[in-house]
């Protein structure tokens, strides 16, 4: 980030707790840049940004500016994301000040523009790829620093601080601000459509995933995506299919619940055999961006070899939690058809192979769906039901408006129905509310079912908050089974 002529600008964001503005707070805190913030919600994400000295607000109130203006007047600098509505008070407050205002993607822009920066791009994979050349990099004390929108197993965080030549982050294309950046090193996992509310179609999205390619000046790109190979002029490609002019293949030999074996190709020459770590064929596409990004950054393969052995996904990416009563509990944030799709894929791989890194060995498959907003529901009902009917039991919770107005006519009920539709036998349950859930669970699942948690809302909490700490048995008989 530039620094600002004299001292530095105190930085004040407004939802601080979000696991792309709290990366940010941390990285700007350690460049020594005096750091406050606000967020609603109590998490371990605001416990550590308290322990390392920024000053966490509880409710975002106006008093909030009020407190740091009399403090640094009016070298401050307000930080938000698209997530923040135009009345929110601190904001409104802030204006009124004539306080500098910013855009998280500026402040993140700033950071990619003036270093080598290695950037993924794509509608899925991206948190996974980022955390995947992180940890290479790490691996290979090469030290780097990096952004990334999830909590990274080999930094027990979402963020690194490192003094090494490379910054990796992700290029999020929910709101369009990734035109902002000029990465050295951009990566591109795949185009498909998602955040309609900001997209009208695919074609406004490929505008603005071009835009991006231009931007880099080295774009890496994989082949297997369509909308990709027909729409995008990369430097290199990957892919997980194809050897022939290809600059970087990963192809499976085998795979089950815990590993695919695989042979790696450099410009169509066998280089050697290489497990991966992780299950499933997405996050075999997610190593190969991850492998040609690191080989293109000056990284020797025999120094990737053995950074590979130790990759870990990020969590609540098929993460599992524990057993409770002998099942078997897997989180995910899928929240896409193709995310839920690629997830669900993992889980009958775990149950079909039987080799697995679980305690016990699943024999059914419980899905458990949170939808995540209201035009997202819409959109994509079918597109859900047709990922969701390749279990044998399924729970469909309220959706997470995530800030969304409600639609008319669309709820969970909308997704159970296009289910029932499809195949009127399921069993199938729409709680409404996770107490209900919660109940359900304790009398519809089973010994050695492995129950597939999915979704990016607060479906996860039901773990911790509810199931394993407050459960309070009652009686489901209330909550008829969808007909």
């Amino acid at each position: 980030m530039n620094k600002e002529q004299g001292l530095k600008p105190h930085i004040h964001f407004i939802g601080i707790g979000g696991i792309g503005m709290s990366a940010l707070a941390m990285i700007l805190a350690k460049s020594g840049y005096s750091i406050s913030g606000s967020d609603k919600k109590q998490s371990n994400i605001l416990k550590k940004l308290t322990s390392n000295q920024i000053k966490i607000f509880q409710l975002q109130e106006e008093k909030n500016i009020d407190y740091i203006y009399e403090i640094h007047n009016e070298n401050i600098m307000v930080i938000l994301s698209s997530a923040i509505s135009k009345d929110n008070s601190e904001l409104q407050k802030a204006i009124r000040y004539g306080l500098k205002i910013k855009h998280r993607s500026d402040i993140l822009a700033s950071l990619i523009n003036n270093q080598n920066s290695l950037v993924v791009s794509g509608s899925h994979g991206k948190t996974t790829t980022s955390t995947y050349i992180a940890t290479l990099l790490a691996l290979a004390n090469k030290n780097p620093s990096a952004i990334i929108g999830g909590i990274v197993p080999h930094f027990n965080s979402n963020y690194s601080f490192g003094n090494g030549k490379y910054l990796v982050a992700e290029a999020d294309e929910s709101d369009g601000t990734l035109i902002k950046f000029n990465p050295y090193i951009g990566i591109m996992t795949n185009i498909e459509l998602e955040h309609i509310d900001h997209y009208k179609n695919l074609k406004n999205l490929l505008l603005t995933m071009k835009k991006f390619s231009f931007n880099c000046k080295y774009l890496i790109a994989n082949y297997d995506c369509t909308n990709i190979r027909k729409n995008i002029k990369p430097y290199a490609w990957y892919s997980t299919k194809i050897i022939n002019n290809i600059d970087f293949s990963l192809i499976p030999k085998e795979s089950n619940g815990y590993e695919t074996l695989s042979n790696y190709y450099e410009k169509g020459k066998l280089v050697d055999q290489i497990s991966i770590p992780i299950p499933g064929l997405h996050n075999l596409s997610n190593a190969i961006g991850a492998i040609a990004t690191c080989r293109l950054a000056g990284m020797t393969f025999n120094e990737l070899k053995q950074g590979i052995r130790k990759l870990k996904s990020p969590k609540r990416r098929f993460e599992f939690i524990g057993l409770w009563n002998d099942r078997i509990i897997v989180d995910d944030y899928a929240h896409h058809p193709s995310e839920i799709e690629a997830a669900i894929s993992m889980a009958h791989l775990t149950i079909k192979t039987k080799k697995h890194s679980f305690p016990i060995s699943p024999q059914r498959l419980v899905s458990i769906f949170q939808p995540h907003r209201f035009s997202r529901t819409e959109k994509f009902k079918q597109q859900f039901a047709k990922t969701l009917i390749n279990s044998d039991l399924i729970f469909i919770i309220p959706i997470f408006a995530a800030g969304e107005k409600e639609i008319t006519g669309v709820s969970h009920h909308s997704i159970a129905s296009e289910i029932k539709k499809l195949k009127p036998s399921l069993e199938i349950y729409a709680p409404n509310n996770n107490q209900e859930l919660v109940t359900l669970i304790q009398e519809k699942t089973k010994p050695k079912d492995l129950i597939l948690n999915m979704g990016a809302g607060d479906i996860n909490t039901i773990w911790t908050n509810l199931l394993l700490r407050n459960f309070n048995p009652g009686s489901s008989k209330k909550i008829m089974q969808l007909k």
